[in-house]
């Protein structure tokens, strides 16, 4: 055939055309990445096959330490990569048919070159694991390796995190840092070497942020199935709605902060947002590990809340039905934690929408019990601000007075309906 591995080419077969950039394949069918970002598999028999664009060729890599030090001397903002792990750093096991987290940021710079010629690149990899390994003391860590980052000079970070917690971490780093420049959540849905892996286009747009004005900890992710724009959500206000579509992460009770046109690469913001040099570093990685998010469903036994109370736990958050509700049988275990200075946050597994414990008799109750709503918070967003709560003190009027503040955008003035 004259073509090869990113080549662009049309295919004509059984009335149908498709046109895209040559792929790895390991079938006898010639797999094409089209513009919409999707993969198509085409068996070449009998199929007229035009080629359009010949790859542009590789740049060397630099053969010397003198032309890597020029590369990085570029006038360029310096942007740290901060990898964990996850989808964005892994490729697939073949022989397992697993995806298992194995790059090293050094790794994701050379998968995907285009971020060097929107800054000068450093990386270092603080973990690697998949994120459904994630660990509290791992928040923590993470917060110190982004702090130590800003203090030796870098204008942006970018986290590179597996998707399914990464609204966790993204919460935790909200809380904790208060930051001068752009702190950016990125991730991908399909490994780097699936044809219609969403990683370059997610990586490109999230460091096309992390050099920008929006000093925020923030998550950047695919707005839509097609590779047109990434959305830039608050990271308190983010949450992963699909296993695996590409735009499987959105904004909850909020819009985005903005967008990146990925053809362009302009921002365009929508909602304000925090500028960069607004605030001097600041660090606060002290967290309450012992906290637990509590689902109720119909039926469920209060004995659930005994069994943390009389484990130890320091803070319980109740993922309630509508308005913020449980069953009355829950009501005097709630009064016993709060009794005993553990406090209980009332948020709502309908997601969208506020908690509203006064319309109701039940709601009231709850109140009376000492319950503090959660108001139009995620409930995995009120668990990781109640564990940073409790990381300044136990007071429990103090507590019931932060859970009800907005500190990170975690809680709107008027939810949207």
């Amino acid at each position: 055939m004259d073509f090869e591995l990113g080549d662009r080419i049309r295919i004509e077969k059984d009335g149908n055309v498709y046109e895209g950039i040559v792929m790895p394949t390991t079938t006898n069918h010639v797999v094409v990445k089209m513009n919409s970002g999707y993969n198509a598999g085409i068996d070449p028999e009998g199929a007229t096959i035009t080629l359009l664009e010949k790859a542009r060729p590789k740049q060397p890599k630099a053969s010397s330490k003198k032309e890597k030090e020029a590369k990085q001397g570029k006038k360029l903002p310096n942007v740290t990569i901060l990898s964990t792990g996850g989808t964005i750093a892994s490729k697939v096991d073949y022989r397992t048919g697993a995806v298992t987290a194995q790059f090293s940021a050094d790794d994701i710079v050379e998968a995907i070159p285009e971020i060097t010629e929107i800054a000068n690149i450093s990386g270092r990899v603080v973990y690697n694991i998949l994120s459904e390994n994630m660990k509290t003391e791992y928040w923590a860590e993470l917060a110190r390796a982004v702090a130590e980052e800003i203090e030796n000079g870098a204008d942006g970070i970018i986290v590179a995190h597996g998707t399914d917690t990464m609204m966790y971490s993204a919460a935790a780093l909200s809380f904790m840092l208060k930051a001068p420049v752009p702190i950016v959540f990125v991730g991908s849905q399909r490994s780097a070497d699936r044809p219609s892996s969403d990683n370059a286009m997610n990586a490109i747009c999230a460091t096309k942020v992390a050099v920008s004005d929006i000093a925020e900890v923030c998550v950047v992710m695919h707005d839509s199935t097609c590779d047109d724009r990434c959305a830039i959500h608050y990271g308190t206000k983010v949450r992963k709605m699909h296993t695996s579509r590409r735009d499987a992460f959105q904004s909850i009770n909020s819009d985005p902060i903005g967008y990146v046109d990925y053809s362009t690469k302009k921002i365009e913001t929508i909602l304000p947002y925090t500028k960069r040099d607004t605030h001097k570093l600041e660090l606060n990685a002290t967290l309450e590990p012992k906290c637990t998010l509590v689902k109720f469903v119909p039926g469920a036994d209060p004995e659930i809340l005994n069994y943390y109370i009389d484990s130890g736990y320091k803070g319980i958050v109740i993922e309630g039905t509508g308005l913020g509700h449980v069953s009355t049988e829950w009501i005097p275990n709630i009064k016993r934690a709060t009794e005993a200075g553990i406090p209980v946050v009332m948020t709502s597994q309908c997601l969208n929408g506020r908690v509203c414990d006064r319309v109701y008799d039940t709601g009231r109750d709850i109140l009376k019990a000492g319950a503090i709503e959660g108001e139009d918070m995620l409930p995995e967003v009120a668990l990781v601000k109640l564990m940073w709560a409790l990381g300044q003190g136990s007071d429990m009027s103090e507590i019931a007075e932060l859970m009800s503040t907005s500190v990170e955008n975690e809680i709107t003035e008027c939810t949207l309906k």
